[in-house]
Parts: structure tokens; C-alpha cells; sequence
């Protein structure tokens, strides 16, 4: 499809009001809740929409190369202290995935792929290259782990800003003019040649994980020293909103009513979990409470990592755990989901 189709412009013009009336009225995290509202609402209008492909992976690379950035000599000495928080990753999973399957296989009726791969919290792209595999349902694998994303990623935010006092409205970090000319271009770079070189070893999440790991150890050799700029992040922001609000298009009656409907119970089952997970390790953990808040909430990897940028908060020690839990959801999933259809 052409980069300026219909759909993707679309896309572009619902994403670019719903910003404008975000900024408007002081919405939380404006460039990211706006186009995602405004493009879900366009997309249960009957429009269509399309993300826009390569510039929507390009701006991925961005959140790759800020979080390989937080990734300092201090980091690596702290991180024995995320021991007791990343030893609950396999348990939070075990639970959350488990009661998340037989939730649907007991009132939706799904397929045991389409259930169980709609109940992992891991990333979405994965879990439909798995469940597609598998011979589940790829749209209403879709749907769900959109409507969880969508969901705690808007409410997120607001809850952040009632619980903590935080200003979510503001630019995520420094302005290109403060930043060294040369640390952005080698930053650039960076960004583009880890996800080249990851998408080539095919590992997951190519386009975050290998500019991460690439300016991470730029970050360790003292190569580089500050973030992306601002305008890279918040443009991020704007893409992955969009990205996730046009998921919606072309829904029917049926797959609101029992693909969203099912997203949706499932991420207010998620959220009661998570709460018990969070008030547990807040006892057991000497990291500040929105740190292990974001760091166990359910959501996309890249939209957390944003909300962890914005908010001030340990954006390493929230990376580490959802890294944590995709990279486990990733390597055992299928081998579970075929031991328990043997069941």
C-alpha cells in the first residue's frame, strides 16, 4: 500500500486532531492519548485507517535508543537490587496468563490458540505471529491485546497524575538545541543500525531491542551521555498512539460486542492482579511506588517505556521487568501452549 493511501492519511488527520484537542484541554500525555482516542473513534465510525508501516517502526527505534541510554555503569551497579521485584516476572505471568486462558476458554468459548494466546501479556506482535501459527484467531487475538493496551495506557496516565501530583503535559526531556549536535546524529545512527542488525538475527521487538542494545553500550563507554531529544520522543508518542487506535478499523457489531468486550474483562481482571502484585512488592521492595507500578502494569512495552520517560521514573529499572516478562512470555509460550492442549 502506498505511503500516502487513503487510509493512512486517514490516519494521519484523526491522529493530528485528536492531538490538538489533547493539548487543548491538558490531557495527560496529549501526543500519545489523543491520536489514539481520536483514531479509535474515526475507526468505530466505519473509517478506514492504516498505521503508517516504516515511519511508525522508525519512530520505534527512537524508544530504543532512549532506553539503551538509561543503561549506564550505575545502572549495572544497581541492578542486583531489582532482584526481589524481577523474581516475581514468572509468577505475575503464571498467574495473570492462567486465569486470563480459563477466563476465556470458560465464557467466551475461545479455541484453546485463540484463548491462550489472547490471555498472555506479552507483546502483541508476538503473540499473533504465535497464535497464527498455532491456528488460533488472529483478529480477535488482535483486538484483545489492543483493548489492553488501549485501556491501561489511558487510564494510566490519569491515575499517575491523581496519585502523584505529575505534570504529564510537559516535553520528555531536553530540547535538540541543548543537546550536543553529534550525540544526536551518532544516536541516529545507532537507532537505525540496531534495528537493522536485530531484524537480521531475528530477534523480537527488532526494532526496540536492537537500537537498545547498540546505545547501550555507547551509554557504557561514555560515547554518548543524554537521550534522544524531546521532539524524537514526542513524535514517538505520536505514532504509537495512532498505531494502536487504528487496530479498530474495520470492526464489526460482533467483534465490539466479543473481541473489545473480551479486552476489556480482561484487562479489568488484569488491573485487580496487578494492584495485589504492586501492594506486595511495595512491602518487599525499597523502589519507589509509581517505579514498581509501572514496572508491573501489563501494557506495551513502548507505551510504558514512554509513560516511564514523562513521569520521571526509573526508566531502566521499568524496561528491565517488561523485558523481563516478554522475553520469558516469548521463549516458553509455545512450549506451554502445547503441553496444556495435551491436557
Amino acid at each position: 500500500m502506498s505511503v500516502l493511501s487513503r487510509p493512512r492519511l486517514t490516519a494521519l488527520v484523526a491522529a493530528a486532531l485528536g492531538a490538538a484537542v489533547a493539548i487543548l484541554v491538558d490531557m495527560p500525555l496529549p501526543l500519545m492519548l489523543g491520536p489514539m482516542l481520536a483514531c479509535l473513534v474515526f475507526a468505530l465510525a466505519g473509517a478506514r485507517l492504516q498505521d503508517v508501516g516504516i515511519l511508525g517502526t522508525l519512530m520505534r527505534t527512537v524508544l530504543g535508543v532512549a532506553i539503551g541510554s538509561t543503561i549506564t555503569p550505575q545502572l549495572l551497579h544497581d541492578l542486583p537490587a531489582y532482584g526481589p521485584t524481577l523474581a516475581a516476572i514468572p509468577a505475575f505471568i503464571v498467574v495473570m496468563g492462567g486465569l486470563g486462558y480459563l477466563f476465556f476458554r470458560r465464557f467466551y468459548d475461545f479455541d484453546h490458540p485463540t484463548a491462550f494466546y489472547s490471555a498472555m501479556p506479552g507483546g502483541l506482535q508476538d503473540m499473533l505471529i504465535f497464535g497464527s501459527e498455532a491456528g488460533g484467531d488472529v483478529r480477535a487475538i488482535s483486538l484483545i491485546h489492543a483493548t489492553r493496551v488501549l485501556i491501561l495506557v489511558v487510564l494510566a496516565p490519569f491515575a499517575i497524575t491523581h496519585w502523584f501530583g505529575l505534570d504529564l503535559t510537559g516535553a520528555p526531556g531536553a530540547p535538540a538545541r541543548d543537546l550536543p549536535p553529534h550525540e544526536i546524529a551518532i544516536m541516529v545512527v545507532a537507532g537505525l543500525v540496531g534495528w537493522k542488525v536485530a531484524a537480521r538475527l531475528k530477534l523480537f521487538g527488532a526494532s526496540i531491542i536492537g537500537p537498545m542494545i547498540l546505545t547501550a553500550i555507547l551509554s557504557l563507554t561514555d560515547v554518548i551521555h543524554s537521550r534522544p531529544p524531546a521532539e524524537m520522543i514526542l513524535a514517538a508518542q505520536f505514532f504509537i498512539g495512532l498505531s494502536i487506535g487504528a487496530q479498530y478499523t474495520g470492526i464489526t457489531t460482533r467483534e465490539l460486542r466479543v473481541d473489545v468486550g473480551a479486552g476489556l474483562a480482561l484487562s479489568a481482571l488484569l488491573m485487580v492482579l496487578s494492584a495485589g502484585a504492586i501492594a506486595t512488592l511495595l512491602v518487599v521492595s525499597s523502589k519507589a511506588p509509581l517505579d514498581i507500578i509501572l514496572a508491573f502494569l501489563p501494557g506495551g512495552q513502548a507505551e510504558m517505556t514512554v509513560l516511564a520517560i514523562v513521569a520521571g521514573a526509573d526508566v531502566a529499572f521499568v524496561v528491565a521487568h517488561h523485558l523481563a516478562r516478554i522475553s520469558l512470555i516469548i521463549l516458553l509460550a509455545p512450549v506451554v501452549a502445547r503441553l496444556v492442549a495435551r491436557e
